[in-house]
């Protein structure tokens, strides 16, 4: 059974003009997205002189599997101490101890 495709985002501005959304991306994939994150808009991480180190989709899997880049290495669990029970008879009548 063929899947219907998804319809297009396709926009109707005041002055009359259409903006095809989807066709407007695929346009810009590749172009520095604006910020202090090195990307482009497609979400890929950029190096030096706009090279791709690592494409959205290992980005992604990375961030699904919790192993970001270089395992962390974790710590002993320390047992927690069992508190014991205070014996009233052991106890100093003024609430010295």
């Amino acid at each position: 059974m063929a899947m219907k495709e998804k319809p297009r985002q396709v926009y109707k501005t005041m002055q009359g003009k259409i903006v095809d959304m989807h066709k407007l991306v695929q346009q810009n994939e590749m172009t520095v997205a604006v910020g202090n994150k090195k990307v482009n808009a497609r979400g890929d991480e950029l190096g030096p002189g706009g090279k791709i180190i690592r494409t959205r989709e290992e980005i992604q899997r990375s961030a699904m599997n919790n192993t970001p880049g270089v395992p962390a290495q974790q710590a002993p669990v320390q047992p927690t101490p069992v508190a014991t029970k205070k014996d009233v008879s052991d106890m100093d009548p003024e609430g010295n101890e």
